[in-house]
């Protein structure tokens, strides 16, 4: 059976927010641009984007009051963020069903530490441009619609423990390639979900600020699958 696009009656607003420190060389419009502009080629989402040095660091009542999904990319300016930030997101996202997607190496950033409530650390990493193959390990969810395993060809490793608890629903593994001074890595959490209160939060391991990882078609089209999951909105009708 086919899919056909099923066009909404109200479109999905998403906020992608950065730092803004990855690499102008990689992403000249920042992270948070290269993925709105993606996301805004689907009519039924607006997409815009907000970084740290904005006011109320980008996350501010009035945008979060227009925001049905909220994905988050951080790496060295984590404690940059206001606590005052954070409760907001925290509370857009718990009271209000807002949706929350943290990308690769925001997993310790303040918002994701405070919606799973631990302490959110890997057990190692390592940044040396090997490959990762990325399985699907849910293929029938709505996240992984449309997408099979596919092969990152360099990328930053995550190495386990991974201090979250129990994710609801495991979409993607990650396989890293061998290393003669490493071993095969597999983490276990490349994709995984959790519900918060009213809110669903959805954690994606690739996104190296380095790599053009987010220009990869099988990256864009599970970050669009995830806008839909997290706005709580149905993609497809069949026929």
């Amino acid at each position: 059976m086919a899919g056909i696009m099923k066009k909404m009656e109200n479109q999905i607003r998403v906020l992608v927010w950065s730092e803004f420190t990855e690499s102008n060389d990689v992403y000249p419009q920042g992270i948070h641009g290269e993925i709105a502009g993606y996301l805004n080629t689907d009519p039924n989402i607006i997409a815009r984007t907000t970084e740290l040095a904005d006011e109320d660091c980008g996350v501010g009542e009035k945008i979060l009051g227009d925001t049905d999904v909220l994905f988050w990319w951080g790496h060295e300016k984590h404690e940059l963020v206001d606590d005052d930030a954070v409760e907001r997101v925290v509370r857009k996202v718990r009271e209000e069903g807002m949706g929350f997607v943290s990308l690769h190496s925001s997993l310790t950033s303040k918002p994701f530490i405070a919606l799973m409530g631990t302490s959110c650390k890997i057990g190692s990493f390592r940044v040396d441009g090997e490959m990762e193959r990325v399985h699907v390990v849910a293929p029938h969810h709505p996240i992984a619609d449309g997408v099979r395993d596919f092969v990152i060809t360099e990328t930053e490793m995550y190495g386990e423990p991974f201090d979250v608890p129990n994710p609801k629903e495991v979409i993607f593994e990650s396989v890293f390639q061998d290393n003669p001074l490493y071993s095969t890595t597999t983490w276990r959490f490349c994709g995984c979900t959790w519900d918060v209160w009213d809110g669903r939060v959805f954690y994606f391991r690739p996104g190296h600020e380095t790599y053009a990882i987010y220009r990869d078609e099988n990256i864009q089209r599970i970050l669009l699958n995830a806008s839909y999951w997290a706005a709580k909105k149905i993609k497809y009708m069949m026929k």
